[in-house]
């Protein structure tokens, strides 16, 4: 993370931008409140326009830290940092979300988070989310994605879990996304512990409804009564961070190492943040964000610890801010990418073990990013343009499973499709359970200017027709000689058909209450390695913390936790 402030241009300082008026009173009135009463009126109000930008230009991006509305920040404070592997083509804006776990970054060591000084040194992204902002269309999508989501890309050398790759840089990360989801990143902005908490104590906390007592050794969450309370910024990460929860079972036990263990940590923890963002949300608006030193104050929180990518300007915020000022977070599509729980402990991959790991599923997978980027399922992101025919490119198949003739059926099946498959074979499993790896080559997303990749748009479209555990993958030395894809054959998989029937799925680390229909492939409905596929639009469970008063309890703050 870059710790360079970012000063701005001095020939931006006479150009008119959007409620210069709302600024200069804003000037105004931290030069009254600072004692600078000496200095001439001009000059601040050209010192602060100078040094202004609309946070309302990400919209969304600082809903992650705390923060929504129409007013402006001051861009000086903003950490600005080159990231490479970013695109600049299409009129729709895809903004990568982060959540950083550095404690070493921190100004302050916090003994809240974990400190640096005790070995807790770990870089990985707690929070990885996907803005899609289309100018076009008005329309505003949050993706969330599993951090324990396995993937092909997530490092320089190959697999892990995704959140694993911001230990190698933000370039890398962005890479990752592009590459193993086909999802076109423009900008990169990422929050700290600090950023999160700073917003929510400059807010004056935000209160939420806790149901029944909840408890999370690991987060620090401990909430020994129902009620609702009043979280200042520490107490609002735990929360937001909680993966461990364990939920009290009766009124009589106290004991809560004892109480219950939610299942599936990594979801449930998206659901609650969820929740917690739309909680946030109201709080702004129903505090009215508008007063000068209002503003100035949670400014100035912010923006210290937030890193944002060198190309991400004022002029492009102020933008968006004109085409999204009336967004309301409680009307923005939130998704979680679907997945698949492998039930196999700790996951054994290439002789090194992964912990708890989770698998993307098929469809369903693709049809929610497709979702979230308002294209069809034959629409290259990048591009816009329609992905290959499929006799248009040559593709290989690789057995990785161990079973008999699968490559042979697979290309079978493949080819029924219309597909050209040059030759099958065998390849030596990965593990006992393994993805399908739909692998390309050609040339990586470059460093700078935007990725034009025929290989990846014909990996998309053998993609397209998969089933069960299955995700794209970049390694050109994966790609048979002559092919332009290898599909890399995994656990459970089975192809897509002209027409199925959705069947109603309740996940295993999901109630009756939140079940809805989902497609299961056959593949993975049949085998017990796999959970059921999760649900990409998570309802809360009775225990979740939510907004006070809902369903008419937590009518006043009753508690709080400072």
């Amino acid at each position: 993370m870059s710790n360079g402030g970012y000063r701005g241009d001095r020939r931006e300082a006479h150009r008119q931008i959007a409620n210069q008026d709302r600024l200069e009173r804003l000037g105004e009135a931290v030069k009254r409140h600072t004692g600078g009463g000496s200095r001439p009126a001009r000059h601040s109000r050209r010192t602060w326009i100078r040094r202004g930008v609309i946070t309302v230009g990400l919209v969304l991006v600082l809903v992650v830290g705390g923060v929504i509305g129409d007013y402006y920040y001051l861009g000086s404070l903003v950490n600005r940092q080159k990231i490479g592997n970013l695109q600049s083509g299409g009129s729709a804006e895809n903004i990568l979300l982060i959540g950083s776990t550095t404690r070493c970054g921190l100004k302050i060591q916090n003994k809240a988070y974990g400190l640096c000084s005790q070995g807790i040194t770990g870089v990985n992204s707690d929070i990885d989310m996907i803005l899609h902002l289309d100018p076009a269309t008005g329309s505003v999508s949050l993706l969330s994605v599993p951090r324990d989501l396995f993937v092909p890309n997530a490092r320089i050398i190959g697999a892990n879990k995704i959140d694993a790759a911001l230990y190698q840089g933000p370039s890398q990360l962005v890479a990752a996304i592009e590459e193993d989801f086909a999802i076109p990143i423009n900008h990169y902005v990422e929050l700290n512990f600090d950023t999160f908490a700073n917003v929510v104590n400059a807010l004056g906390g935000v209160s939420m409804d806790f149901p029944v007592p909840i408890y999370d050794q690991e987060s620090g969450l401990n909430i020994e009564r129902p009620g609702c309370y009043l979280l200042n910024g520490v107490r609002a990460l735990e929360v937001v961070r909680s993966r461990h929860l364990q939920i009290q079972p009766d009124a009589s036990n106290h004991q809560p190492s004892t109480w219950p263990k939610e299942g599936l940590s990594d979801l449930a923890r998206i659901r609650r943040t969820h929740e917690f963002l739309r909680v946030l949300s109201a709080k702004v608006s129903a505090r009215g964000i508008g007063d000068p030193l209002t503003d100035q104050s949670i400014a100035t929180a912010v923006l210290p610890d937030l890193t944002v990518d060198n190309g991400f300007s004022e002029s492009t915020m102020v933008n968006l801010a004109k085409s999204f000022a009336h967004t309301n977070i409680a009307n923005v599509l939130q998704l979680t990418y679907p997945i698949v729980t492998v039930e196999t402990g700790s996951y054994l991959y290439k002789g090194y073990y992964y912990g708890d790991v989770e698998f993307p599923v098929q469809p369903n997978g693709t049809q929610t990013i497709d979702q979230i980027l308002g294209i069809s399922s034959s629409t290259n992101a990048f591009t816009g343009a329609a992905l290959p025919s499929p006799s248009s490119f040559t593709i290989s198949i690789r057995n990785a499973t161990g079973i008999t003739n699968q490559a042979a059926i697979v290309a079978r099946e493949l080819g029924a499709k219309g597909f050209r498959v040059s030759s099958t074979g065998d390849k030596a499993p990965v593990g006992k359970v393994g993805e399908t790896v739909v692998w390309y080559g050609g040339p990586r997303p470059p460093v700078n200017g935007n990725w034009t990749s025929p290989s990846l748009a014909a990996a998309q479209a053998v993609l397209a027709q998969l089933q069960g555990p299955a995700i794209l993958g970049y390694n050109p030395a994966e790609v048979t000689p002559g092919a332009s894809v290898t599909v890399q054959t995994g656990t459970g998989l089975t192809m897509k058909t002209a027409s199925r029937t959705s069947t109603t799925s309740t996940s295993k680390h999901e109630s009756s209450s939140t079940s809805t229909t989902v497609y299961d492939p056959p593949g993975v409905k049949s085998n017990s390695s796999f959970s059921a596929p999760s649900l990409v639009n998570q309802a809360l469970e009775p225990y979740d913390p939510r907004a006070c008063n809902a369903a008419g309890t937590g009518a006043a703050t009753t508690s709080a936790l400072k």
